[in-house]
């Protein structure tokens, strides 16, 4: 980052562009906060920005040829690695129906009115290190931890709804304080959220999940009207209440679990977390004694996590791992001392690369339980892992016989029964019932079973034909 920036400097000193050049946004905010900048380079300057963007390109600063949008007076290059966005000052109008605006060439005080937050619009000259308050409150607002915008709320949101889940994100990230005109402008704007792009909404939430603040900021999310408009799933669970083995409702639990996540739990344990007893409100009964209970929860909350998560346009691979930790979220809590080796290998090998991330999970959902209930022994669970590991590598093991070798075998085509026969012998080595590479043992599995399947089939058809 700093590379970049002196590069971007020795550039344009001595050129028209030198004093001309301000450093906006995230970067200037961070730097007055004194934390690091983890994002991209933004430019404003009063001027083309496509001709600044060709002119690193010419001066060999830039790492490639300019990516130019003219439509938004933007240009975009990556010095030294990091990517530099370039904005020519320009004030924006929108259409109702969308957040893409209309786009004219404006004066540096024009510009800062139309972003979304007054601790966004400071700037900083590249030259000098000059920064300039042009709104008159910027500073105050980063010195007093309030979220405001430049203008009015109302329309600030109507004109790019995203901005209400940034508003939230910022807050988060910083501690900060929603000031209470943008947060009534919020729950009036919440629907406007619709025409926003679940891509754009899943960033941002995630984002949300990684911050400090996540658990205020999901209560935020939900108060404000803007959860329920892209995850209402997440809204039943408010009010719902639980048995012996909980002090809190279905929502405030789950909150608390993730309010005690680890800070550098990754993205899929804070939506496993978040999702966990997503299935509860579907599943409640009570029984004749007045008990509560959710019966296959787990399974129901998988099906809804997989729904919401697929919505939202999240990954194959992260919408697969939350909905396998939710599912199986009850699976290590059930653990006691009685359970044999195999029990644990089969944990081992149902969890795979999930296992320390479902553990953490059942960490996180006992404290947020009832203290007084008996609970899981986890750090005997993890001795037991280590034992059972050092022994043998669970994830590596293997069905003695091929799928081509059980065909041969037994003489059948390729089809469902192959692979069943192969999980079969893979769960008897688990179980420890058959020793790993035993393939003369396995054949004789192996036809026992065929032989077992045959005549079931050949029963059921017998009857059939009686009738």
């Amino acid at each position: 980052m700093i590379k970049a920036l002196e590069s971007l400097r020795k550039a344009t000193r001595g050129t028209d562009y030198e004093g001309r050049l301000y450093l906006v946004g995230g970067i200037v905010r961070d730097r007055i906060l004194g934390i690091p900048h983890e994002e991209d380079i933004d430019i404003v300057l009063e001027g083309d920005a496509a001709e600044l963007a060709r002119f690193l390109f010419r001066a060999e600063i830039a790492d490639h040829a300019p990516v130019i949008y003219a439509r938004f007076g933007t240009s975009m290059v990556t010095v030294q690695g990091v990517e530099v966005e370039i904005v020519g000052a320009r004030s924006e109008s929108y259409s109702p129906e969308s957040r893409k605006p209309e786009v004219v060439q404006a004066t540096l005080e024009q510009d800062v009115l139309r972003r979304d937050f007054t601790i966004n619009t400071l700037l900083e000259n590249l030259h000098t290190g000059e920064v300039l308050d042009l709104t008159g409150r910027g500073m105050a607002d980063i010195e007093r931890g309030i979220i405001r915008t430049p203008t009015d709320p109302l329309a600030t949101f109507e004109d790019d709804p995203l901005r209400m889940l940034r508003a939230v994100r910022f807050a988060a990230r910083f501690g900060f304080r929603i000031e209470p005109e943008v947060y009534a402008a919020i729950q009036e704007k919440a629907h406007r959220l619709s025409i926003i792009s679940k891509e754009r909404i899943r960033d941002e939430f995630s984002k949300t999940l990684m911050t400090r603040g996540r658990t205020e900021a999901v209560e935020a999310l939900s108060d404000m009207g803007l959860l329920s408009q892209f995850a209402p799933e997440l809204e039943v669970m408010r009010g719902v209440t639980q048995n012996v083995y909980h002090v809190y409702d279905v929502w405030t639990h789950t909150l608390k679990a993730l309010e005690t996540l680890p800070e550098d739990s990754d993205l899929t344990l804070r939506l496993a977390t978040l999702f966990h007893d997503i299935g509860k409100p579907n599943t409640r009964t009570v029984d004749e004694q007045g008990q509560v209970h959710f019966y296959t929860h787990q399974i129901v909350g998988a099906e809804i996590t997989r729904k919401v998560l697929t919505r939202l346009r999240y990954p194959n691979e992260v919408v697969n791992c939350v909905t396998k930790m939710v599912f199986m979220h009850l699976r290590v809590g059930e653990y006691d001392e009685e359970w044999t080796d195999a029990a644990i290998r089969r944990l081992i090998r149902d969890a795979g690369p999930d296992l320390d991330a479902m553990i953490e999970l059942t960490r996180v959902d006992k404290a947020a339980a009832n203290p007084a209930m008996p609970s899981v022994d986890l750090h005997e669970l993890e001795r037991r892992i280590a034992e059972v590991k050092a022994k043998i590598d669970v994830t590596a093991v293997r069905s003695p016989l091929s799928g081509r070798q059980i065909m041969e075998l037994l003489h059948i085509p390729p089809g469902p029964l192959v692979g069943k026969l192969k999980d079969f012998l893979l769960n008897e080595v688990i179980e420890g019932r058959l020793a790993p590479g035993d393939e003369e043992g396995a054949k004789e599995l192996a036809k026992l079973v065929y032989e077992r399947q045959r005549g079931v089939a050949s029963g059921k058809s017998q009857v059939k034909g009686d009738k």
